[in-house]
């Protein structure tokens, strides 16, 4: 900035003449009221007003950049151009919560009917076997890319961190079941986060994953008590964490200073009696080869023979019956239908006062930072609690507080040490998907994603295990434990995952390759980089260009000085020196620190 103002100053004292107003704080960058400026040249390119009107800094499209990556995967330079013009963020959400939906499941089963056509052509003696993990990955992606409900996908893709299911498991052979359960979250992340517990509890892909499908009653006799896994996951994970919160996040403590638990072994142990009696809704596709679909669907019947789209139903001969305390020494009397109780104990965990300043912390943890201040964690719970309107878990008044808060969208903040967080890996693909022009001439974006799991440890729905890719509480040994701060995607990061991303890098920067065709292992989307080869003749000017569109006007002057050296380095002599130049200054972007490091 001292560099810029002095360049703005010597200009101003050798090329023009000025009058006007003083200003006490700075000149330039809009303070140009009664402000003329005259130069010397009459060049298109040497307006004197661009001096100090701002018009001539890039700063809009940099806190539109920012605002996009936050709010979205990534914005190409023309969307980045079109909301800079106005920098109306609070329009542009209520724009994308008024756009079409864009769901999985439909998609998956057009990915499903091409590549069960492509897979007989390539394979004519082997049976198809589908759709499965891959083709939701195919789905995904293809809707990730094409879509305009960008803010709505951003938001669904948050949530699936949050209320865990994996294709790690014996879902991976259900691509219809992991597509109908996103699709919760993608049709819900614009409604209530109490109608996403409701929905999620009765999911049959979430009621397999966390062993609440076919949960019989207690049977004293034999010493069988109810699964407990989802009664303890929808507390711990899904909505009120372990300890009593106060509104800002900051845990509760008692006379003796100690944090007070949010429920006990006898809470897990009536919640759990609650999520009894729950079977398949409807057949599977595969069980309706043997069986009629108004034939009853068995208690016991497992997730291959019942559908994985259709919720859950009630086996009331298979649900506890009886009186049952959960926390809150909340009593669910026991003289309603098995539906009824686990509605009614849902919506009286969705009540806990937790519940606000629980899921927005991990919502800003998703989309802004790692290190929440308790005011900005406040702020977001305060209108989850009450939208204004009356009404608690709005999802489009929590996301709009969230984006529109003074940590997300302040200069000031971004300066502070704590602030920023790392990107995790699928972000930064789709970072590079959506800011650099690609191709794909059949005009379908498929992605295995196969090779980038492995590399970086992470893909959609692919987690370890239900606490997710990472802990929200995880914290590096050395200056982040001893700071006290929180970096959760630095869990996934090791010498391993570093150096599998920057081979990733290698072949979308060196051989312009972001994905490949499962079926005849050729390049199916190409990066194009032709666009930027004319600014590479001045490396600066490249730099300037990337930085806005990848870095987000971050980029240090180290890493600046870095790469305009390496650059430079290849000679404008060199055969083809605008690609070279192009594709090296573009991976050590995707590298550098200053990208890897959202602020």
């Amino acid at each position: 900035m001292n560099r810029l103002i002095f360049s703005i100053c010597f200009f101003l004292f050798t090329c023009s003449v000025v009058s006007g107003q003083v200003y006490s704080d700075y000149l330039g960058a809009g303070h140009d009221q009664g402000v003329t400026v005259r130069t010397s040249s009459n060049s298109g390119f040497s307006i004197g007003e661009k001096t100090i009107n701002g018009d001539g800094l890039d700063a809009r499209k940099m806190a539109a950049s920012r605002f996009l990556f936050q709010s979205s995967f990534g914005g190409s330079n023309e969307e980045i151009e079109a909301l800079s013009e106005s920098l109306n963020f609070e329009s542009w959400i209520e724009n994308q919560f008024n756009m079409p939906v864009t769901l999985t499941l439909p998609k998956l089963w057009e990915v499903d009917e091409r590549a069960r056509i492509l897979h007989n052509a390539e394979n004519p003696d082997e049976d198809y076997f589908g759709p499965f993990s891959l083709h939701f990955q195919y789905a995904w992606w293809e809707n990730n890319f094409k879509s305009e409900d960008q803010l709505r996908q951003r938001i669904a893709y948050a949530l699936s961190q949050i209320l865990v299911i994996s294709l790690r498991t014996q879902l991976g052979d259900f691509g219809e079941g992991l597509s109908s359960y996103y699709d919760i979250l993608v049709r819900n992340a614009f409604g209530n986060y109490e109608d996403i517990l409701q929905e999620v509890t009765l999911d049959p892909n979430m009621a397999f994953y966390l062993s609440h499908l076919n949960n019989p009653k207690s049977n004293p006799e034999i010493g069988l008590n109810p699964d407990e896994n989802y009664a303890r996951e929808i507390m711990q994970l899904f909505s009120i964490g372990l300890y009593e919160l106060n509104n800002d996040g900051t845990r509760k403590v008692d006379n003796n200073g100690d944090w007070i638990p949010t429920y006990d072994n006898n809470d897990i142990r009536g919640l759990a009696k609650i999520f009894t009696g729950l079977k398949g809704g409807a057949w599977s596709r595969q069980a309706l080869e043997f069986v009629r679909p108004t034939d009853p669907i068995e208690f016991g019947a497992d997730i291959y023979s019942i559908s994985r789209e259709v919720p859950l139903q009630m086996d009331e001969a298979q649900h506890e019956q009886g009186p049952k305390t959960i926390i809150g020494n909340f009593t669910i009397l026991g003289n309603e239908s098995g539906m009824e109780e686990i509605r009614e104990a849902v919506h009286h965990i969705f009540m806990h006062p937790n519940v606000g300043p629980f899921v927005a912390r991990r919502l800003i943890q998703q989309l802004v930072k790692s290190n929440p201040t308790p005011s900005y964690i406040n702020r977001v719970a305060t209108v989850f609690n009450d939208n204004g309107s009356g009404v608690r878990g709005d999802m489009k008044a929590v996301i709009k507080a969230l984006l529109m808060d003074i940590e997300a969208r302040d200069c000031q903040a971004m300066e502070d040490p704590s602030h920023g967080k790392l990107r995790e890996p699928v972000l930064r693909f789709t970072h590079l998907m959506h800011s650099i022009p690609n191709d794909s001439p059949d005009g379908y974006y498929w992605n295995n994603g196969f090779d980038y799991l492995e590399d970086t440890k992470q893909l959609p729905l692919s987690a370890n295990s239900v606490f997710n890719f990472y802990l929200p509480d995880h914290q590096p040994v050395g200056d982040f434990s001893e700071d006290n701060l929180f970096a959760p995607e630095f869990q996934i990061h090791n010498s391993q995952s570093a150096i599998g991303y920057f081979n990733q890098s290698t072949k979308w920067t060196e051989w312009r390759i972001l994905f490949w065709d499962w079926y005849d292992n050729t390049p199916n989307v190409e990066v194009d980089l032709t666009p930027f080869y004319a600014l590479s003749a001045d490396p600066e000017t490249l730099i300037n260009h990337f930085d806005v569109l990848l870095t987000h006007g971050r980029l240090s002057d180290e890493t600046r000085s870095i790469i305009k050296e390496a650059i430079s380095g290849i000679p404008v002599f060199w055969n083809d020196y605008q690609m070279w130049r192009t594709q090296l200054a573009l991976y050590l972007f995707m590298i550098s620190p200053d990208y890897v490091i959202l602020k």
